[in-house]
């Protein structure tokens, strides 16, 4: 499981348009947005190369202008090996 946010820069004069792009994505959820264009989203995938085409497809909506990381966190939901002592 990989969960991720970043912020999205958007074209404000596009703005509308994006986010409805933006929240087809799979794994995708919008949390803020701004005017100015500054959208605040967090992506869920299961595996980092998903990860990674995710945040290709971000840059890849029209209107969207930059994409920055802000937070990752990635488990395997490996259960625990146990160690015999």
């Amino acid at each position: 499981m990989n969960i991720s946010s970043a912020i999205v820069h958007i074209a404000p004069t596009r703005l509308d348009e994006a986010c409805t792009r933006l929240a087809e994505l799979p794994g995708v959820e919008i949390h803020a947005r701004s005017a100015a264009g500054k959208v605040v989203v967090t992506l869920e995938d299961n595996d980092t190369q998903t990860a990674a085409d995710s945040y290709a497809a971000l840059h890849g909506v029209p209107g969207v202008l930059a994409v920055a990381m802000v937070y990752q966190y990635c488990d395997d939901q490996s259960e625990p090996e146990e160690v015999k002592v």
